[in-house]
């Protein structure tokens, strides 16, 4: 028999804080906040962990080509380093790197000032020529292939380990987290927010964090404010056991065509990222052309899997703004009302410096991190956004 936990669907009347959203971005924004000292209630439509983070790779880097979220990933490698000693929770934490394989001589600049960022920062990236790069993946094809960026200290995570872990310290710091709860409204007074309405009733509070995800767009609207998020599906297949696969495989994304894989288990996860085309919630996943297109893809690189059939596959949702990069920040127009979500296929790798930006911004204290260029207000022309060319 099943005993629930005490009031594990109850609401409290009234919360300093309530956190909406029970994926990684919210647990680490709930465990940050409550650590602090703040009354936390998170809420959580579904269950925990259950919307994008279940279906994400698990990837984390700070390969990136804009200050801000090379800064913001290199937080995130090194919380996870450290996550299984600092939380107790095993989450299977690996550096096999991060491999850039590129195709359009185009690029190769580009690229190469990432590698000089990183370096900046004391990451060991730096560009391969084709020739090296079979000495780092010996199963790959890299006819076509003009350099590539290798990036060895980039690692791989078992994201629903991380989400257990942040809830179990977010609880014992004295957060509330409640499940199957899904808020309908939220409350205002003029510019001040007053509570949310939930389908297990009314919480007083005077405090909001939007950590949705793909949901965030309809949090917003229930405030009266536009987040620009949008769902968009993204497809993975995970292939039997392949053949010669090394122990150590690197998350490899072949750029333009954003063709990537991963080793899972004995065999390799891989997709790549087909056209936005209309967004939506639907997550079944649907082999029709896009399969195809894949084992092209695949065949190209790593002709080995073809071999190894299909085990399973899974769709889930990206949460996608207009330039693919997060927004984090506090808004103008509502008081108290702070959002960390749009981070468009980055949100695990990101996630413990986003509960360490969303407490800094409650508490009143400067981030560690300058944040200025993820506000929403970049997508009215008021604040200068970042450029990101991985946006993978």
């Amino acid at each position: 028999m099943t005993v629930r936990g005490p009031g594990e669907t109850s609401l409290p009347p009234m919360a300093e804080c309530v956190v909406i959203g029970g994926g990684v971005i919210g647990v680490s924004c709930a465990f940050r906040l409550a650590e602090a000292g703040v009354d936390v209630l998170l809420l959580e439509r579904g269950g925990l962990g259950e919307g994008s983070t279940a279906k994400a790779a698990g990837g984390i880097r700070s390969s990136f080509t804009s200050r801000v979220n090379a800064e913001l990933g290199l937080r995130g490698l090194a919380a996870y380093s450290a996550f299984s000693r600092d939380f107790g929770v095993e989450i299977d934490f690996r550096r096999d790197g991060y491999l850039y394989l590129l195709t359009d001589p185009a690029d190769v600049a580009a690229i190469g000032h990432c590698a000089e960022l990183q370096r900046s920062y004391g990451v060991r990236s730096h560009l391969l020529d084709p020739s090296e790069v079979r000495d780092v993946l010996p199963l790959l094809e890299t006819d076509g292939i003009v350099a590539a960026l290798w990036s060895p200290d980039d690692a791989k995570a078992t994201p629903d380990a991380v989400v257990q872990g942040y809830a179990r310290a977010a609880r014992a710091s004295g957060a509330k987290l409640r499940t199957a709860v899904e808020v309908t409204g939220i409350e205002r007074d003029g510019d001040t927010l007053t509570g949310v309405n939930t389908t297990a009733g009314f919480v007083r509070t005077g405090a909001v964090v939007c950590a949705a995800g793909a949901w965030s767009g309809r949090v917003g609207e229930l405030a009266g404010l536009d987040l620009p998020v949008r769902p968009f599906r993204r497809q993975v297949v995970f292939t039997g056991p392949v053949p010669g696969l090394p122990d150590a495989v690197p998350l490899t994304i072949e750029m333009p065509s954003a063709f990537y894989f991963h080793r899972e288990g004995p065999g390799l996860a891989m997709s790549f990222c087909e056209d936005d085309g209309f967004p939506g919630f639907d997550t079944h996943y649907e082999a029709g052309q896009w399969l195809p297109r894949l084992a092209e893809l695949a065949d190209r690189r790593i002709p080995a899997v073809l071999d190894a059939g299909i085990r399973t596959a899974w769709a889930g949702l990206y949460e996608v703004t207009p330039d693919r990069n997060q927004i984090v920040g506090e808004s103008v127009l509502l008081s108290r009302f702070f959002y960390a979500t749009g981070f468009s296929g980055h949100g695990f790798q990101m996630g413990p410096a986003a509960g360490e930006l969303i407490r800094d911004l409650y508490l009143g204290r400067q981030p560690a991190v300058d944040i200025a260029e993820l506000d929403v207000r970049r997508f009215e022309g008021s604040v200068t956004a970042p450029v990101e060319r991985h946006i993978v």
